[in-house]
């Protein structure tokens, strides 16, 4: 098998409500988490994408599998196993601030654990799978040390982790990255976009491009730097996995043969198209006429 873009990390269960948290508030049943929002956002570009991961052997994750392949990915290497599929909750938020509610300790994602990897082009990783479990973390930075070319998300959520625990997977993952994906200000890695930029750099990353929401992105690659205007999104319904979607996009670019600059132009630009979506792939299953 051989792969444009690998991805490794979880899936969650998303159940999305267009108003606050309370008894009787109407819900959609979905699927998303990070990986999964980056590996559909790949594959939308034109990627061929494999998704690396664990989830339940119970009916959500079958559920969860028929999403993914529907959504353009291959599920070959998704191991099912005896745990329950994590879970998240969350309502529509159009700051990109809102703190989630997830029910996943001991999730089928936990279980990850260091494995040979297929052929490819490009490897995905992000923070939170590195923060789930001490397993999943060493299989995320052994995948790093064998890749070709790595797109590394830090993906903070202090919920889950320390700002200090976080910064020190970054630490030890940096020096194998092509370009680290920060977002300013919710990855706590500076007090200014630049400055994020900076503390990612001197940790060994050779590129990194800053997301600033609005503001756009910042993209340094060697002596090269750029801004990049954030796009006009056709819909504002919701921020969920806009991030994801970046990342996604510019990896799929970068395996195709783009410079950092040019994949983040991409995946500017269709980040600002997943705003039109509820959740981190609603957008893509509302282009395809299915229930977000």
């Amino acid at each position: 098998m051989s792969f444009d873009v690998l991805v490794i990390g979880e899936v969650l269960v998303e159940v999305s409500t267009p108003v606050p948290f309370a008894a009787g508030a109407p819900a959609t049943l979905s699927f998303s988490g990070d990986a999964l929002n980056a590996a559909a956002a790949a594959a939308d570009a034109g990627a061929s994408v494999a998704l690396l991961t664990k989830v339940g052997d119970d009916e959500l994750g079958a559920a969860l599998l028929r999403h993914v392949e529907r959504l353009g990915v291959d599920t070959s290497l998704v191991e099912r196993v005896d745990a329950p599929n994590g879970v998240y909750f969350t309502v529509a938020d159009l700051d990109g601030a809102r703190e989630f509610v997830y029910v996943r300790r001991g999730s089928a994602a936990s279980t990850l654990e260091p494995t040979a990897l297929p052929e490819h082009r490009v490897l995905l990783a992000s923070g939170i799978a590195q923060a789930i479990s001490e397993s999943a973390a060493a299989a995320v930075q052994r995948a790093a040390e064998q890749t070709p070319l790595l797109v590394y998300d830090p993906n903070f959520r202090p919920r889950l982790t320390s700002a200090a625990a976080a910064r020190e997977r970054l630490a030890a993952i940096a020096p194998y990255a092509r370009v680290v994906t920060p977002s300013f200000p919710g990855d706590a890695l500076g007090s200014t976009a630049r400055g994020t930029g900076d503390a990612v750099l001197a940790l060994g990353a050779q590129a990194v491009a800053v997301t600033c929401g609005a503001d756009g992105v910042i993209v340094r690659d060697g002596a090269h730097t750029e801004h990049i205007p954030a796009a006009v999104p056709d819909a504002l319904v919701d921020a969920t996995g806009a991030g994801d979607v970046f990342a996604g996009t510019l990896a799929a670019a970068l395996a195709r043969g783009a410079t950092v600059a040019e994949a983040a132009h991409q995946g500017a630009a269709a980040a600002a198209r997943s705003l039109a979506g509820q959740g981190g792939t609603g957008y893509l299953t509302q282009q395809q006429g299915e229930p977000a």
